[in-house]
């Protein structure tokens, strides 16, 4: 899965792309089209998606930093880039209340959009909660998963200086840290409350830093890439074959016997401490679409050439935060209007095909504002001199 430095990998760029479209559908609220997500056929859904294809990208954007410029350059880009994320981070929250509070105020909608996130304790105990919100110890459910992803990337230094002493030190640590995960280990998500709460985070960013880790190391090449096998292949389809019984609400609806083990073993697929059915069920679909796309994504190319629907969702998944940002905010918005249109089959067609456009129109202005074309020099026209030559007079013959 490694690819050369310098190169980006285009099923990076295709693969979070098309998590970035599966989060915004999941994140439309009374959205028909998740009953269709790969999330309801199987345990792991686009959150493992986003964090594994973080970690590879991360890999790309910050290995080279640490080997070439050394562990403290790298550490500082790591803290930069900490310090965006973390922006954009209260940037969602505050922008996503304002037009919760906004829609509420037009009295048009039939549901409390600020109810329906659970953001009246921030609003009826701002002050503490500001504190909290600002410190990472208020973490409403809706907003966890780039602070999942800050925890993440301020763990990659200390992999990184274990790795120079010795790689297991490395896998070592981060299993070690899943395991303590499983036992308890979170961080408070509402230690500012008037009656503070035990409630951890939503996503315990030292569970999910597994999978994130994973997809670091296959990048950084620190594990070899799966052989490509028909064993393998077929051990991967099965795996996501056989969980579609205790997956799919249909079958579960249908089956006491499988809703009673789901509750006896929900440790298993517990999506806050990520257990390990999602962990195996993940990889065996990753493995299936690395082998899918074929040898340097092959397959995602016609004569050389990406197709166009292709090249729109790999520009989406180039500029993954600001699409990501963008649709959780405007996915509520969406939620909302769907709500208000009746929620039928053409609403949800219709809201569902806007948020696509959003999320595309917000990369391509993204990758614009990145390209930085205001720097690059326009054409200019030719200079014409200012002290044009006097053109002599012809001489005329006289006749005599």
């Amino acid at each position: 899965m490694t690819e050369p430095k310098g190169q980006r990998d285009p099923r990076l760029d295709f693969f979070r792309g098309l998590g970035m479209f599966i989060i915004l559908i999941a994140h439309i609220t009374g959205n028909p089209w998740t009953l269709w997500i790969p999330a309801r056929f199987g345990f792991s859904d686009a959150t493992e998606m986003f964090v594994f294809c973080s970690g590879m990208a991360s890999a790309l954007a910050f290995g080279v930093v640490f080997s070439r410029a050394g562990w403290l350059m790298g550490t500082l880009q790591i803290a930069n880039r900490i310090w965006q994320v973390y922006w954009v981070h209260l940037g969602v929250f505050f922008v996503t209340l304002g037009l919760m509070l906004a829609l509420n105020a037009t009295g048009a909608f039939p549901r409390d959009e600020v109810g329906a996130l659970n953001l009246y304790p921030f609003l009826n105990n701002t002050g503490p909660n500001l504190l909290g919100l600002l410190t990472l110890t208020y973490v409403p459910n809706y907003f966890d998963i780039l602070p999942m992803y800050l925890v993440i990337l301020a763990l990659i230094p200390a992999m990184m200086a274990l790795v120079r002493i010795d790689l297991r030190l490395a896998i070592l640590f981060s299993l070690t840290l899943w395991v303590a995960a499983s036992v308890g280990l979170n961080l408070p998500a509402e230690a500012w409350f008037s009656k503070p709460s035990e409630r951890g985070w939503f996503f315990n960013p030292f569970s999910w830093q597994l999978v994130f880790f994973t997809g670091f190391a296959l990048m950084a090449g620190w594990l070899p890439s799966p052989p490509v096998h028909r064993v393998l292949v077929g051990i991967s389809i099965a795996i996501l074959v056989l969980s579609i019984p205790f997956s799919w609400h249909k079958i579960i609806g249908a089956s006491e016997v499988l809703r009673d083990w789901r509750r006896e073993w929900s440790i298993l697929f517990d999506k806050t401490d990520f257990g390990i059915l999602r962990y195996i069920h993940f990889l065996a679909l990753a493995y299936l679409a690395w082998v899918v796309a074929g040898p340097g994504g092959a397959r995602l190319r016609h004569g050389g050439r990406v197709g166009a629907v292709v090249a729109v969702i790999m520009q989406v998944g180039q500029q993954s935060l600001a699409v990501f940002a963008a649709s959780m905010v405007m996915a509520r918005v969406l939620g909302a209007i769907l709500k208000l249109a009746g929620g039928g089959m053409m609403a949800a067609l219709a809201v569902n095909l806007a948020g696509f456009a959003i999320i595309i129109a917000v990369a391509r202005l993204s990758a614009f504002f990145k390209a930085r074309p205001w720097k690059t020099p326009r054409p200019q026209p030719a200079e014409v001199p200012l002290d044009l030559p006097t053109r002599q007079p012809v001489p005329v013959k006289m006749r005599s």
